[in-house]
This record gives structure tokens, sequence and C-alpha cells, in this order.
């Protein structure tokens, strides 16, 4: 069985509550990355996010600064956001990724791509309206197509993030009209915690998309999960032959404590006070758990060999 990879998400435009240790300035991100890679993760993705504030930011100077930390530091593979739900424009899109391949110390290696425009929807139960009204993820055919190109003019990978059935049939479409390469990673996106855009965090969730993933296709494939503890869902993917994708941008994590500062609950139960987790104590459970079902932790260049390919 193929080594496991385990991508850290480590922020996406997630506030610091109820975590506080989501990382926000590129020092941060940067030193994340250190641990995560300490602790078994070969890939760090990450969003730029102002320094003080946390706000979402398409600063290319953000996204620079935090790629040539991650370099100094460790050696990952990074990819970072085209922000979809941010930046509808599309060469607003990828005009960070360009100026970050103009030096070896800041460019991307991957590059994602969300095979599927879709509404995001926000309700729970109760709820008398649904929220998300004005946001959506817009991708058309020729912008994937263009986002693809542009892609290998830098020398990065594609990932392929994939958000029902329809983005599977769509990879398999890309991959034989040469727009995608036949061997590429693909995220399989589910999502929980009142976002109803993905299949729901569950094992049926996940093999619903398993069984129509292309067989022409070599999809090295992670399960990521929004809004909920991913790491039951990691054991499926350890014992599949899948991948690992999660962090604190996705959960707070709070179910397994850790060495950060206390999070308080008004819940006078002896569980009422908990500590948060860094993100490389998420990455750290998954690697434990791969360990402890026999499956060895790939390293960042063996990460790379098997998603270009050339394993």
């Amino acid at each position: 069985m193929e080594k496991l990879i385990i991508e850290a998400r480590l922020n996406e435009y997630t506030p610091r509550e109820p975590n506080p240790h989501v990382p926000f300035s590129p020092a941060e991100i940067a030193d994340d990355a250190a641990a995560c890679r300490e602790a078994g993760a070969s890939i760090v993705h990450y969003h730029a996010r102002d320094p003080e504030t946390g706000a979402p930011s398409s600063e290319i100077a953000l996204y620079r600064e935090a790629a040539r930390r991650i370099r100094e530091a460790c050696d990952v593979l990074i990819m970072p956001t085209l922000g979809a739900n941010t930046v509808p424009d599309l060469e607003a899109r990828f005009v960070h990724i360009d100026a970050m391949a103009t030096s070896e110390q800041t460019r991307a290696d991957l590059v994602p791509l969300d095979l599927a425009s879709t509404n995001l929807p926000i309700w729970s139960p109760g709820a008398e309206h649904v929220g998300g009204r004005q946001l959506a993820y817009f991708n058309t055919v020729g912008q994937l197509e263009s986002l693809a190109a542009r892609a290998r003019a830098v020398s990065a990978l594609p990932m392929a993030a994939i958000w029902g059935v329809g983005s599977l049939r769509l990879l398999e479409a890309f991959v034989e009209t040469g727009v995608l390469p036949r061997t590429i990673y693909t995220e399989l996106f589910l999502t929980e915690g009142g976002l109803l855009a993905g299949h729901p965090a569950t094992r049926r969730g996940l093999e619903a998309l398993l069984d129509f993933l292309p067989p022409s296709v070599r999809c090295v494939w992670a399960v990521a999960c929004y809004g909920a503890n991913a790491l039951e869902l990691s054991e499926v993917a350890i014992e599949r032959g899948g991948h690992v994708a999660l962090g604190l941008g996705d959960h707070a994590y709070l179910e397994l404590g850790g060495d950060g500062e206390t999070e308080s609950s008004p819940d006078p139960s002896p569980n009422a006070s908990r500590r948060a987790p860094r993100n490389a104590e998420v990455i750290a459970a998954v690697a434990e758990r791969a360990r402890r079902s026999g499956r060895e932790i790939a390293t960042p260049e063996e990460a790379r060999a098997l998603l270009s390919g050339t394993d």
C-alpha cells in the first residue's frame, strides 16, 4: 500500500474562536508548517490572512512571505489557496501564484482547482433561514481549463477538489482531453457544521464518492472534511489506501485537548474546560492511527513522486 500523505489544512478563513491557535501571520503559518512537518505532514495548505485581524487577504506579499518562511523552516510541499469563494476574477485568483513562481524560495508546489460551481448554503435544524446567501464557488469549464494551463506554466501540480459525483465525471473528462494529468492529487471534500454543499462527513458519504472514482484516472485521493472531526474518516482512508487532509482550518479539534490555551465552556461537567490543540497535534493524531494500522507516512519527497506519477 502507498505510504500515507498527510496534508495540513492550516487556517482556511477560520476565526480563532473556539481555537486560538489558528495561524494568521506568515510567521505563524510557517511555524505551524514546520511543526506539522515534524508530526508527519508532507503538504501544507494555507490562506493569506491579515496578520492582526485574521481577515481574508489577497495580498501577494503575504503569500510570498509565508512561502519563503515555510521553505526556510522545512521541506513540505506548499499549496496556497486560489480564493475561489472570495476572489471571483480569474486573473486575481492566480496572480499571487505567478508572483510566487518568480523565486524558487516562494513558488507553489500545488494549486487547488475546485471542479464544481456550487452554492455554499449554511443551515442547521431549527434555524429559520438558510445562511450563506451570497456565498458560492463559480468555476466554468473554461476557467478551470485556464487555471490548469497556468498551473502547468509555473510547474505546479494541480489538486482536484471534488464536491460531488459530477466533479468526478468532470475530472475524467479533463484527464481524457489532456487538461489534467492522469495521475492527480484528488481531495474528496465532505462538509458538516451547517455547510450543506458537500457529502455528509460519514463513511457512507465518503464511499458514495469512492464508488465513482474514474478507473481510467490514477486518483491519489485524500479525504477532507470541513466542519467536523475528520479523524474517524482518516481511519477509513488509511484502511482503503487513501490519504488525509485536515487541520484547524476545518475544525477546532477541541476533542483532542492539547498543550495550548484553555477553551472554557459554561457547561459545569468535568469536560467543561478543554485545552485547544495546535495543528501539529492534529497531524500527529493521524500519524499515530496510521502507524497502529501498519501504514508508513510519506515524506514530502515521497509525496511529490507519488503525486507526479514518478514513484
